[in-house]
């Protein structure tokens, strides 16, 4: 493992204007200063959180894959969001991890979000996506995965010299309103599973009038907060650090001694 530089895109979005939206990322991450290795932006970042799949959704071949990938090519990085695609007749808030060299995973978000009626018009993932990238393994969630934490608690086999995986990944459409819960879970999941976790979420208002702050943030294994954005549009560059890292497993080896348990 080497360190590893991600990027958050905090931003508004347009209500369910896709080429607006892509526009706008475009030039949000032509102009980024600092260097950086994965860019990570909202979920549906290309919609907002629109319960209208049936008018909105793309094919794996659509407007908004196709950007990600020439995005990804052009800039040298790896650039990670969800949006709503439409395969084999059923709708799916995936997570794409796009890789420069056109190469791609994803993630359909498991829990879909009954109160806003996610789960009456989107299909749910059944299986995580842990991706790699300069020896960091990366697991992928999205927005309402951060309330259930056996979803991306670290699964330890007999024998095994490390966790699972080295970062957690939440992209939100996540409210004001229950912004103390996004904040405090964070924080959370990354005690308990002592990894970093970075989250990135929304801001502005969306088409039903629900109000998003951002909190856009990145923690350490020990739960301290290395960056926060809130309330405006904002980048937020962290470089992560493998030592720290490796340190924190290895002097406190709380990880060794989890439950065994398997996902279904």
């Amino acid at each position: 493992m080497q360190d590893l530089t991600v990027t958050l895109v905090q931003s508004d979005l347009q209500w369910e204007d896709r080429r607006a939206n892509l526009d706008m990322f475009d030039r949000r991450i032509r102009s980024l200063s600092e260097p950086t290795e994965v860019i990570l932006l909202p979920e549906m970042f290309t919609t907002g959180f629109s319960m209208r799949p049936e008018l909105l959704a793309e094919g794996m071949d659509g407007e908004g894959v196709a950007w990600m990938r020439r995005m990804a090519r052009e800039r040298r990085v790896i650039v990670s969001g969800s949006l709503m695609i439409r395969e084999d007749g059923l709708y799916r808030n995936r997570l794409i991890w796009m890789l420069p060299d056109g190469q791609m995973g994803y993630y359909d978000k498991r829990h879909c979000f009954g109160l806003a009626g996610e789960a009456e018009r989107y299909h749910p993932g059944r299986t995580r996506l842990i991706a790699s990238v300069k020896g960091w393994r990366v697991n992928l969630c999205i927005c309402y995965d951060l309330r259930f934490p056996v979803w991306s608690r670290q699964s330890l086999t007999a024998g095994a010299d490390r966790p699972e995986y080295d970062l957690l990944v939440y992209v939100a459409n996540w409210p004001e309103v229950r912004i103390h819960a996004w904040r405090s879970l964070l924080v959370a999941r990354a005690i308990e599973n002592q990894c970093y976790v970075v989250g990135v979420n929304r801001v502005g208002t969306d088409g039903h009038g629900i109000a998003h702050a951002g909190h856009s943030m990145v923690v350490d294994p020990l739960g301290e907060i290395l960056g926060e954005e809130v309330g405006l549009e904002a980048d937020l560059t962290r470089r992560l650090d493998r030592g720290h890292l490796e340190a924190v497993r290895s002097r406190m080896p709380f990880w060794r001694d989890a439950d065994p348990f398997t996902l279904h």
